[in-house]
């Protein structure tokens, strides 16, 4: 059964923070990107009845780990994250625009991509998704992805910051839309949900593998 996922878009860039729960029910949840204040995520969690046991970083760009360091402390839950971008959770300051104050957090459990999870009764497949950041993890449940900036709808992740790549990108999105179903619900860093299907149709950046596809079928 799909998890129940519930977006807050928080902080200055408008970043997605998701609330993962097994059931709407429950009283368990994880958190994905805490993109906006502690209080502002422990709020949306407590008027759904629920608390964060466990939190997932998909990479170490400051607008997905504004909250990261106090809801962590303050809730006692786990961290998990990218080993390859360690650096800089561990030094997020050196990386951060002026102005912008970011403690730094060392993850409880670093992830390469491969494994799979089983936190808050969700199971999940983590998904090494690098172009955009080096690092950059997935998270995939029954029908949904949480796609980080990887894919958006109808755009994608830039590739032009440091430790960008766009050939990297290219075969991150051909990973995806070859391993998940069409009809998989991604809910991304940025904007509203999507999916694969409506992205392999429209999205200007996936034109290439349109073509591929269309030409294997032909």
């Amino acid at each position: 059964m799909a998890p129940v996922v519930d977006q807050l878009t928080l902080g200055p860039l408008g970043t997605n923070c998701f609330v993962v729960r097994a059931e709407r029910a429950a009283t368990e949840a994880l958190v994905v990107d805490p993109s906006g204040t502690a209080t502002e995520i422990r709020l949306a969690l407590a008027s759904r009845g629920t608390r964060c046991v466990a939190i997932l970083v998909t990479h170490s760009h400051f607008d997905h780990v504004l909250g990261l360091a106090e809801l962590a402390e303050g809730t006692g839950a786990p961290v998990h994250g990218p080993r390859a971008e360690l650096a800089v959770l561990e030094n997020p300051a050196g990386f951060a625009p002026a102005g912008i104050t970011l403690r730094p957090w060392t993850p409880d459990v670093l992830l390469d991509g491969g494994e799979s999870l089983e936190l808050a009764g969700v199971s999940l497949d983590v998904v090494a998704v690098p172009g955009h950041s080096p690092g950059h993890l997935a998270y995939a449940a029954d029908g949904v992805l949480l796609s980080g900036d990887v894919l958006f709808a109808g755009s994608v992740g830039r590739f032009d910051l440091p430790g960008g790549d766009w050939p990297t990108l290219q075969e991150s999105l051909r990973l995806l839309v070859e391993r998940f179903p069409p009809e998989t619900i991604v809910y991304p860093g940025h904007g509203p949900p999507t999916t694969l299907a409506e992205e392999l149709a429209g999205n200007p950046y996936l034109v290439d593998l349109r073509l591929e596809r269309s030409e294997s079928a032909g």
